[in-house]
């Protein structure tokens, strides 16, 4: 749920169209959900983290689809506001990924964006996002991710970045680090879960979030829409009944995460098609919490000029 959408409209609604979870993610789910003393720790561990890591969309980002690329090697080529950058190999291969991460390593690279050898990665990899989550569910991506299948392949050109740019995002990262929002203390816990998913694991604001000149998310205009952003923008999320999902109902919003649908029967396209097969891949009971934490926002007119 980071990217613009791009509505189709010759799609309509019918099952052929919808999106489904993947196998994979379907499987892990099921250990997860199976419990019981027959499931090892690190299984239910390794499922908890395959569910985050289909939440956040780990697998678009470092897979090459285009070129048969294999799932979390990297390679994959985005095009940001802070120039093109190659998304990493993420797979547990020890030395063209992370198989030589310790949890410290990974935990240092998931909250401020440091490298271990000390590098720092441009914003584009969302750790501001990603700072806010708990230490258990890091852990548990963690598991999951070294669960993985080893594949070698190195990543040239990873973050071919201009020194300007480069020193921006410096100064961006800094600020994007420092103004994370602190959680709220006041959430039901639906509204509490949602503004988790959306805050955190999906970094939703990525792409609904404009940004200031440094890179760092205007806070202002949180989730309030978005030209040119990181990703190519997003539309405004706040339930602001002109520019926003004002018009839109609880239902309506859970709906376009499970199948892409809208509420006027077109389907989302282009970048939103590729997150909403993240969103798929969540329980019903997530989606909803998405849906009830929008709808808690503060209406905030999109700001066209940012």
């Amino acid at each position: 749920m980071a990217a613009a959408p791009a509505t189709n409209r010759s799609a309509k609604r019918s099952p052929r169209n919808r999106v489904s979870p993947s196998a994979a993610t379907a499987a892990a789910l099921a250990i997860l959900l199976a419990g019981g003393t027959s499931a090892r720790a690190d299984d239910a561990a390794v499922a908890r983290g395959a569910y985050l890591a289909a939440a956040a969309g780990c697998d678009d980002c470092h897979t090459d689809s285009k070129n048969g690329g294999e799932p979390y090697a990297g390679g994959r080529l985005l095009r940001t506001t802070f120039g093109p950058i190659a998304t990493p190999n993420i797979t547990p291969d020890r030395a063209t990924g992370i198989g030589g991460w310790s949890t410290k390593d990974f935990v240092r690279a998931m909250r401020f964006g440091i490298a271990p050898d000390g590098s720092h990665y441009v914003p584009a990899f969302p750790f501001p996002s990603f700072a806010g989550l708990t230490d258990g569910d890091l852990a548990d991506l963690k598991a999951f991710l070294d669960s993985l299948k080893p594949v070698a392949l190195p990543v040239a050109g990873a973050q071919d970045i201009a020194l300007a740019t480069r020193a921006r995002a410096a100064i961006g990262i800094a600020a994007s680090t420092s103004t994370h929002p602190a959680p709220a203390t006041n959430d039901s816990p639906v509204v509490a879960r949602g503004r988790y998913l959306v805050e955190t694991v999906g970094h939703c604001g990525d792409c609904h979030t404009p940004l200031t000149w440094l890179g760092a998310p205007d806070t202002d205009h949180s989730l309030g829409g978005a030209r040119g952003g990181l990703w190519g923008g997003g539309p405004n999320l706040t339930p602001d009944a002109r520019t926003g999902l004002g018009n839109w109902s609880e239902d309506d919003i859970a709906s376009l995460l499970k199948d892409g649908g809208t509420p006027d029967g077109d389907f989302v396209g282009g970048a939103m098609a590729e997150i909403v097969r993240n969103t798929a891949r969540l329980t019903d009971a997530d989606r909803r919490a998405i849906a009830a934490y929008l709808k808690t926002l503060p209406p905030k007119v999109f700001a066209k000029n940012k």
